[in-house]
């Protein structure tokens, strides 16, 4: 964002900032008549799933504000809070807990990506390049991930080693690295061929454990594309839009969503990320890096060692 549209954004009358957020409460609203519906008539329920109620509901909805502001903020989807959370602490089956927090990223990521949109913060060649072959990798990954089906002990393995990579990230640069390398700009560089390479592979990993592919992506810009931080944080919500929209689609075809919980989840994120991405250029996220590192850590090691009969709390 330029200086004079940072400047005219933050003088905004308080009318142009309801009408800037417009699209954001329909789209809420929407969740929410949704979310009551799928629990009005019991739609969607997937199996291994305790019913919803009131205590149960409202956890949901904070812990998809987290995962929406984490994603605001350092531009991922949220599904890295979100899973482990639903899947240790409150007993969904690994593969739903997979599918249902792919399906409510794509809440977090048209929202978070669209705050971004309003603050300038997208380099829109790059998100059609790196979406574009994102699809085909979640289309791969989605087939793979049929092939874990009744293998969670497996499917637990792999989703520990993908978090160890978010983990070592966010610990190095929340120790060791205070800030972002500094580049400016408002466009991500390098070849088209690249980018392309890069989101299928993302797409990949997205399709296999339902991560949204924003701890891959956010990095992956930075530092093989030299792009600009602020840049790619909206570039990678964006992009983490159709990806999250196959992905979940799919898994809710084949009945790995349970879809109340989804759509909660989605309603809290949508806020959460609004938030994030109101406020990520007044935000040092070192301390937020590490903090949320270590958890990253914690959830590898617990899913790894699960997958040699070892259960730490």
């Amino acid at each position: 964002m330029t200086t004079n549209a940072a400047t005219a954004a933050a003088t905004a009358p308080p009318a142009a900032w309801w009408r800037r957020q417009l699209p954001t409460a329909v789209l809420l609203l929407i969740m929410i008549v949704l979310a009551a519906w799928a629990l009005a008539t019991g739609a969607g329920t997937a199996p291994g799933v305790a019913p919803m109620d009131g205590p149960k509901g409202v956890a949901l909805v904070v812990i998809g504000f987290l995962a929406g502001l984490l994603g605001g903020l350092i531009g991922t989807g949220g599904c890295s809070v979100m899973l482990p959370i639903i899947h240790f602490w409150m007993g969904y089956p690994a593969m739903i807990a997979v599918g249902t927090t792919l399906f409510a990223v794509f809440f977090t990521a048209t929202s978070g990506g669209y705050g971004h949109l309003l603050q300038r913060n997208l380099d829109v060649r790059a998100f059609w390049w790196l979406g574009g072959s994102g699809i085909a990798g979640v289309l791969l990954g989605s087939w793979l991930f049929l092939l874990l089906a009744g293998q969670e002990i497996v499917l637990g393995l792999i989703l520990g080693v993908i978090f160890l990579w978010p983990a070592i990230r966010m610990i190095y640069e929340g120790l060791f690295q205070r800030a972002m390398p500094k580049r400016e700009g408002a466009a991500i560089p390098g070849a088209a061929w690249g980018m392309a390479v890069f989101g299928f592979a993302v797409g990949i990993a997205t399709g296999i454990a339902g991560v949204g592919g924003g701890y891959a992506l956010v990095p992956g810009l930075i530092y093989l594309f030299g792009a600009p931080v602020y840049i790619t944080m909206g570039t990678s919500l964006a992009t983490m839009i159709p990806l999250a929209a196959v992905g979940g689609g799919i898994k809710l075809a084949q009945g790995f969503v349970d879809l109340a919980t989804g759509l909660v989840l989605g309603a809290g994120t949508i806020v959460g990320a609004q938030v994030g991405a109101a406020i990520i250029k007044r935000f040092k996220p070192a301390t937020l890096k590490l903090i949320f590192g270590l958890y990253f850590l914690y959830v590898a090691v617990k899913f790894i060692t699960g997958f040699f009969g070892v259960h730490i709390w």
